[in-house]
């Protein structure tokens, strides 16, 4: 089960919101559908980021897949210890397996993300 207080990605990103801030990472279906995490291209900080766009990339031992920021605003900070231990990812996507921060400087992006249990329908609609 998806966590219930962080908002989701058609393109299986999530954000946890806290005030004007959004704590992106990838979720449990991704890490999984990716396999073991060996690599994660953090973002620059202090970027400018725009929803639906590339924010970077993750390596896993099947493929390399882009990470698709949910929201837009300023990158302000990122998850180092990703770095030397990706797998983080793997075994806590919504924890300490979170990628950036990023300083929203849209509110309206939030509407387009799903909650959890329009998340879960909508990857048994997919996965058919």
């Amino acid at each position: 089960m998806d966590p219930e207080d962080i908002k989701y990605h058609k393109e299986h990103t999530w954000a946890r919101i806290s005030g004007k801030k959004a704590t992106i990472g990838i979720t449990s279906y991704a890490q999984e559908s990716l396999g073991d995490i060996v690599y994660v291209d953090l973002p620059e900080t202090d970027i400018e980021v725009v929803a639906n766009t590339e924010l970077t990339e993750i390596e896993s031992t099947k493929a390399t897949s882009a990470i698709i920021a949910p929201v837009s605003g300023m990158v302000i900070d990122v998850n180092e210890k990703l770095v030397d231990a990706p797998e983080i990812i793997n075994e806590d996507p919504y924890g300490k397996g979170w990628i950036a921060v990023i300083e929203m400087d849209n509110a309206a992006d939030l509407e387009e993300l799903m909650d959890a249990e329009e998340y879960e329908a909508y990857i048994d609609e997919e996965s058919k």
